[in-house]
């Protein structure tokens, strides 16, 4: 949910830093497609960076200087490399500001719809608490599922591009979603799974942008650490207005939202800075297809949509109906097909698995897989504490939430300065120390009971361990691979981080609803939704016990290392 500035600006690029050409004035020697992944060059380093981090690079003599040529055909000259270097401080506010919003907007979706869960349920004829989470997890599925193939687009056809398209993208759905008001609730969660696809393009690709624009440095830390805080206010932002909107009508606030998301993509196109592009070698459609890795994109993306529709489709229609678990059993099934289709088939693998072995990596997913789960199921229930249990007008429930844009703000700049200091490893046992506390103050936490004593300690608490978790875990992942897969690290961690929070509101569906018995009385609700905190509990506690193995895993190594010298 947020980035920092020493995950993704001082220890990994997430994008190229060159200017970028396609093509020159003299043709450049062919080489043979390789089996790597193809990416961009950072100059200054000598690494290979980009969402998606592709191939080596060969130096070439153009009319401009020696270029690269990476596996894309595509030529860098180190000539201005820093895009933000080239632009008035007036111009570079408004373009940080139009690329921060890309953090901004994902959550502002998010919030959109958590603060008016009922309002919107009530206008749908919705008697079942259970079908409410799809409104949250539907966004949140798409948002995880298509952020690696999307990374891969912006490698293959510019990040700004992407970032206009998936603006674009995301008003035209967030529109749609307004007018699902005249059609039926399944219209409306097909819309919220649309409207997620806009960010999973605006995530990586802004990311990209920004790591190409700056060299490393204070400036690009405090460009990445405004980055991050965007996420806890956009939260925030998107409730609120949604609130404000609901006194009126309802659709209100996704129409206003199409409307801001389009200034954004008139503004992205003005403010972001394009590099010199050229006319490349002509391409075949073949070729793009397997640049793409369209085959294993499709096969990866439909086993965890099949997976997700069947966990979070199991608490409205139970476990007895045959069709969610043949979906949970398809998608299960396609996971090895993925496998093999990254390693034997694709010339061009979306997730490079080679470069994936180190057991860092596993242990750092597990942890990110369930502290944000443990995020997603807190988040859903605490606004469901404060507008079912205790009665809170969406206004009011958003005000008592708000602290944690303050918090966030304020734990995404001193992570900046703790992973300098402590060190990624010990950083994540306080992410997942945190995600447990917050989850164990809200799991115990009586109706009748002032907000100060407990709402509002765990509203400051938990966004610690979403602002430590993500740099520290970028951070370790960006250490555990090569020079070249920074990118794919980058977009791994966003993926896990986002698809977590949807499949961990289904799992937690099911035991809240095979607990409240019908949920017939406050007593029963109550009883529901302590079942499905104490899961997010569960996974709280599991990402706590992970985060204590890496943490002796790191130290015996550091140990060991240092017995060398």
């Amino acid at each position: 949910m947020s980035a920092d500035p020493e995950s993704a600006a001082g220890r990994m690029s997430t994008a190229p830093t060159d200017v970028e050409y396609q093509g020159s004035s003299s043709t450049p020697e062919k080489r043979p497609i390789s089996s790597e992944n193809s990416g961009t060059i950072n100059e200054d380093t000598d690494t290979t960076d980009g969402p998606d981090a592709l191939h080596r690079h060969q130096t070439h003599k153009t009319d401009h200087g020696d270029a690269d040529v990476d596996g894309l055909g595509r030529m860098h000259t180190a000539a201005s490399s820093f895009m933000a270097s080239r632009l008035s401080l007036p111009h570079e506010i408004v373009f940080v500001f139009v690329v921060c919003c890309a953090q901004l907007t994902t959550q502002a979706g998010l919030g959109q719809s958590i603060s008016i869960l009922h309002v919107i349920g009530n206008n749908y004829g919705l008697d079942k608490p259970e079908d409410l989470p799809w409104f949250m997890a539907a966004y949140s599925l798409t948002v995880g599922t298509f952020i690696l193939i999307s990374g891969r687009l912006g490698d293959l056809y510019g990040h700004k591009r992407m970032l206009v398209i998936g603006y674009l993208w995301y008003a035209v759905w967030s529109a749609i979603a307004g007018l699902a008001v005249y059609s039926n609730v399944i219209m409306f969660d097909i819309c919220r799974a649309l409207q997620g696809i806009g960010p999973s393009i605006l995530l990586p690709n802004g990311l990209a942008i920004l790591g190409s624009s700056y060299p490393d440095g204070p400036r690009k830390h405090m460009v990445f650490a405004i980055f991050g805080a965007m996420a806890p206010s956009g939260a925030v932002l998107g409730s609120c207005f949604a609130g404000l909107f609901a006194l009126t009508w309802w659709p209100w606030v996704f129409w206003v939202f199409a409307i801001v998301l389009c200034l954004l993509a008139l503004l992205a196109v003005v403010a972001v800075p394009s590099p010199p592009i050229r006319h490349s070698e002509p391409t075949t459609f073949g070729t793009k297809i397997k640049q793409i890795d369209l085959l294993g994109a499709s096969v990866g993306i439909t086993s965890l949509l099949l997976i997700n529709i069947a966990w979070n489709q199991a608490p409205i229609v139970t476990w007895h109906e045959p069709h969610t678990y043949i979906l949970l059993l398809i998608g299960i099934l396609l996971i090895p097909l993925f496998f093999y289709i990254e390693l034997r088939i694709a010339s061009f693998p979306l997730l490079p698995l080679e470069a994936l072995k180190s057991t860092d990596i596993a242990f750092v997913l597990g942890c990110i897989a369930c502290g944000w789960g443990c995020f997603g199921i807190w988040f859903y229930y605490l606004w469901q504490f404060h507008l079912e249990l205790r009665g809170a007008s969406p206004l009011l429930a958003t005000a008592q939430v708000s602290p944690v844009a303050v918090s966030g703000a304020v734990a995404a700049i001193a992570t900046g300065f703790l992973l300098g200091r402590i060190g990624p490893a010990w950083t994540m046992v306080a992410a997942m120390s945190a995600f447990l506390a917050g989850i164990c103050i809200l799991a115990t936490m009586p109706i009748d009971q002032t907000y100060w004593s407990q709402a509002f300690v765990c509203v400051v608490v938990i966004p610690w361990g979403m602002d430590m978790s993500f740099p520290a875990s970028t951070v370790i992942l960006s250490n555990a691979v090569s020079k070249r897969h920074q990118g794919v690290a980058a977009s791994l961690v966003n993926t896990v981080v986002n698809y977590s929070i949807s499949i961990a509101l289904g799992i937690a569906g099911t035991a809240d609803v095979y607990v409240n018995k019908g949920g017939r009385s406050k007593e029963e609700v109550l009883a529901g939704y302590r079942a499905a905190l104490y899961v997010g509990i569960g996974l709280a506690g599991l990402g706590w016990l992970l985060s204590l193995v890496y943490l002796g895993h790191d130290y015996q190594r550091n140990k060991a290392g240092s017995g060398k010298k």
